[in-house]
């Protein structure tokens, strides 16, 4: 193989070769593949403009534009193909029933509710559960997610159906399409009073990119200037063809406040359910699933919403979820009773993990806690690889001197605590997506679920007094002192446009003010005045604005500045010094400049702030 000549530096040529790397790798792991010298990689690196070192986590751009260099092509790792190769490396398959068809048995039909804000989703369940979920909720917008498992009579037999409760609001989109990615069938929640909304389409997305079958509730029927048939009209350009107008799309028109329509939405789900989906899975492997929700219980420790998906989760066994794992101590079902085995699609609050896993992590059952304790640890050094390679965005020499001349750019440091997981990071994500330009940057130093910490005062004072957001939490007494004698900035949130709105009200005060030159006056030469002492006095006729004493001014001789920078020192009306002179009025003005010719016009302006969008 040749080798590219870069600075004289010697590397093998790849041919097109496809090398596979995991997420944050670094030099040295893109060199073992490649059998090339790191400090070779190292200076090929330095003459693309990049500062890297050998040992430094980079990201996928970085190892790309490298892989093109040295003519390989470069394959990141997704994080499934990495949690996949890491649970075949203990010899677990995760995501397939095993055993035969025999083996297999019905289950029921896990469905997640969707739409826009304020349509009525929460209220839909709460008809369903007869519970009060929406008088918890801060502004009666779902903050969080919840599984809740509920009978139905169907053909005369007793059916179950779980329902999966997403948040409402457009910032929890990534929590909204895991709920998604979790379920057998969706149901779009639309008011008939108001129609089809952007979220209302964005929740249709990810339930046809899951490719789940859809139903559509169209809520709120008993208000006034309800249109349902406006409803199926408006979802007909989206592909969700009524029934009745000759397509295969279940709808039904309920009013969740009033109780009514129900049972036939119950129906409709389960009709789907059974027309075109086989919900089958082995009940007797180990379990294994999907984290909905995770929050830490003051009395209980760390508490975990999980979907059982296959498989019958048992008390005393051992569990690995996510970065989290240990032994299911106990077991609730969401009406906080305990219960001893959950099958199949079949929702429970797990006790007993070692810490808070993040929505969406994938749960299983593994033989001891040592096997547990070792793939929790394995993923946790992944992901920290991979968000240090994230965080650490690959900075050319260009911009580190561009830096230098401009001064160090501004950074608003957050630590993010919340009680529960899918809430935290949903605002981390919402808060990283605000935009105000690249003079301002927004870093996430620490997240976590739980009650403000010492450890997190301390690293807001370590860190250059960063801000910490505390989203339905609040400080430890000793945590609370500290941060009052330290001056540490603790904001309290439990509504999420609040947090952003504030944090992106930061960010902007945080901007240097950017200034606009505005034109005051300007004042035409008649005649030029010689004074002992002073030097030229222009004689002359404001044609425009104001001229006042002290403004900024320059002159200009057909067309072309001849003068800047100059000041308005003297203003006069005949023999009395004047503050401001008028458009039409004449007036004699000095300003520190002689070679003054008739005809020329001085021209007045002031620098303002020019206000942010």
């Amino acid at each position: 193989m040749s080798a590219p000549a870069i600075g004289g530096v010697q590397a093998p040529r790849g041919g097109g070769q496809t090398i596979r790397l995991p997420r944050g790798a670094s030099l040295s792991d893109f060199a073992d593949r490649i059998g090339a010298n790191p400090a070779a990689l190292v200076q090929i690196m330095l003459h693309l403009g990049e500062m890297v070192t050998a040992t430094q986590s980079v990201n996928e751009e970085t190892l790309q534009l490298l892989g093109a260099e040295l003519d390989y092509v470069v394959q990141v790792v997704s994080p499934e193909e990495e949690d996949r190769e890491l649970l075949e490396s203990f010899k677990i398959e995760f995501g397939e029933d095993e055993g035969d068809e025999a083996d297999l048995a019905p289950r029921p039909p896990v469905v997640t509710v969707m739409g826009h804000v304020d349509h009525g989703k929460t209220k839909l369940l709460d008809a369903i559960r007869n519970t009060n979920v929406v008088a918890r909720e801060a502004g009666g917008i779902t903050q969080h997610i919840g599984a809740y498992q509920v009978h139905a009579q169907h053909e005369g037999q007793d059916r179950k159906v779980t329902f999966i409760d997403t948040p409402g609001h457009e910032a929890f989109t990534a929590m909204r399409a895991r709920g998604a990615q979790a379920t057998d069938i969706a149901v779009l929640v639309v008011a008939a009073d108001d129609g089809v909304k952007p979220q209302t389409i964005e929740a249709l997305n990810h339930a046809q990119a899951a490719d789940v079958p859809i139903v559509v509730a169209v809520n709120k029927v008993d208000k006034e200037g309800a249109d349902p048939t406006k409803v199926r009209a408006q979802l007909t350009e989206y592909g969700l063809v009524a029934e009745e107008f000759g397509g295969s799309t279940l709808f039904v028109d309920i009013s969740a406040k009033q109780g009514t329509g129900i049972d036939n939405l119950l129906e409709a789900i389960l009709l789907t359910a059974d027309a075109e989906l086989d919900l089958r899975a082995n009940p007797d492997m180990d379990a294994q699933g999907l984290a909905i929700e995770a929050h830490l219980d003051k009395g209980r420790g760390p508490v975990a919403t999980v979907l059982v998906q296959r498989g019958t989760l048992r008390v005393g066994e051992s569990i690995v979820c996510g970065e989290a794992f240990g032994r299911v101590r106990a077991m609730l079902d969401d009406n906080m009773q305990p219960v001893e085995v959950a099958d199949p699609s079949r929702p429970v609050r797990v006790l007993g993990l070692t810490a808070v896993p993040r929505a969406g992590d994938n749960f299983l059952v593994v033989s001891d806690d040592r096997m547990a304790r070792q793939i929790a640890q394995e993923r946790a050094a992944r992901q920290r690889i991979a968000e240090m390679a994230k965080a650490g965005r690959r900075r050319t020499l260009e911009e580190l001197f561009s830096d230098y001349e401009k001064g160090k750019i501004d950074e608003l440091k957050l630590i993010i605590k919340g009680d529960v997981s899918g809430s935290v990071e949903a605002l981390e994500d919402a808060l990283l997506k605000i935009d105000v330009g690249e003079e301002v940057n927004l870093r996430v130093l620490h997240r976590a679920v739980g009650a403000i910490t010492e450890y997190d005062v301390n690293l807001a004072i370590a860190d250059d007094n960063a801000v910490i957001i505390g989203f339905n939490v609040r400080p430890e007494v000793r945590a609370r002192d500290l941060a009052e004698r330290e001056g540490v900035d603790i904001r309290y949130y439990s509504v999420i446009y609040q947090a952003i709105e504030e944090i992106e009200a930061a960010l902007k005060g945080m901007l240097k003010p950017e200034f606009e030159e505005i034109q005051t006056g300007t004042a035409e030469v008649r005649e030029v005045f010689k004074v002992p002492k002073i030097g030229n006095i222009a004689g002359t006729l404001v044609r425009s604005g104001v001229i006042t004493r002290n403004s900024k001014a320059r002159i200009i001789r057909e067309g072309v500045v001849i003068a800047d920078n100059l000041t308005v020192s003297s203003l006069r009306r005949f023999k009395d010094d004047a503050t401001e002179v008028r458009e039409g009025f004449e007036c004699g003005i000095g300003v520190g400049y002689n070679d003054i010719k008739i005809d020329d016009v001085i021209e007045t302006f002031e620098m303002r702030e020019k206000p942010r969008d």
